[in-house]
């Protein structure tokens, strides 16, 4: 009987540590896990560019879910099962608009290998959450020049009550797009098309490889990974996970992101 499963993981807040690391011996237990045959697949909220390091530093040939299930790629190659779904525009330049009235530190429109940000404190954020060193001239969104539906907006806000935000936001725009909570240490709000979320793209995964969900397992710490660990046959939720995504995992493991939560409860099941 096949016996490999299809493994997704979180990154902040579940397989990245506080200092936004893998850590080796995550990896070392990553490495292992591959080498029986089971997927390994990164599932995060994060843009592809800055989920890209982490695959490529697991050496995972596995696809890439991103933008909490907006894009799912074959890095680096030609592949039939990619998807992409994107947010009109027109949001995009509302919620600029409305940059005071959300907290916003700065707003960044995210596109598969660019972006844009608009910001009110050059100082307000690490350039390396997005990839990069530095934010130059060419990374400014200009209203006037939005031409392209981004795959995800991501904005930091300083209301203390981000997920309220977050609720009250969804209601304002009719639930046409999704906006949830990063996790982690930032505290990000990232809004992503209507009805797209992380188990859309693992489904998709699913058929692809002929899986069932009792072959999937997943890792998760934020409400944006609910519907990941319901989908999943054993979905499990950090020790340091939002209490309200306990009732959509099967289990919480007693391990934190800073623990090696991940690596812990795979050595557990696997090795």
């Amino acid at each position: 009987m096949e016996t490999r499963k299809i493994i997704a993981l979180d990154l902040d807040g579940t397989l990245l540590n506080n200092q936004q690391q893998i850590s080796s011996k995550s990896q070392e237990v990553l490495n292992k896990i591959q080498a029986q045959g089971h997927k390994i697949i990164i599932t995060t909220g994060r843009p592809y560019r800055s989920a890209l390091p982490y695959y490529q530093q697991l050496g995972l040939e596995t696809p890439l879910i991103s933008f909490n299930g907006a894009l799912t790629v074959l890095p680096g190659k030609e592949w039939d099962h990619e998807r992409e779904y994107t947010i009109d525009k027109e949001y995009l330049v509302d919620l600029v608009q409305r940059q005071d009235e959300v907290q916003a530190d700065f707003i960044v429109s995210e596109y598969r290998k660019k972006f844009f940000i608009h910001q009110q404190d050059s100082h307000s954020f690490d350039p390396q959450l997005l990839g990069v060193d530095k934010i130059t001239t060419q990374h400014q969104l200009i209203l006037q020049k939005i031409s392209k539906n981004p795959n995800a907006i991501l904005f930091q806000t300083r209301f203390q009550d981000s997920e309220s935000l977050a609720q009250d936001l969804m209601a304002y725009y009719h639930g046409e797009m999704n906006v949830s909570s990063w996790g982690g240490p930032y505290n990000i709000l990232e809004c992503t098309p209507k009805g797209i979320h992380k188990a859309n793209a693992l489904k998709h995964l699913l058929t692809v490889y002929q899986k069932q969900p009792s072959d999937l397992i997943a890792f998760g710490d934020q409400l944006n990974d609910k519907e990941m660990l319901a989908y999943a046959g054993s979905g499990y939720a950090m020790q340091n996970a939002n209490p309200k995504l306990l009732d959509y995992a099967d289990q919480q493991i007693p391990w934190t992101n800073q623990e090696d939560g991940v690596a812990q409860k795979l050595l557990q099941l696997f090795l």
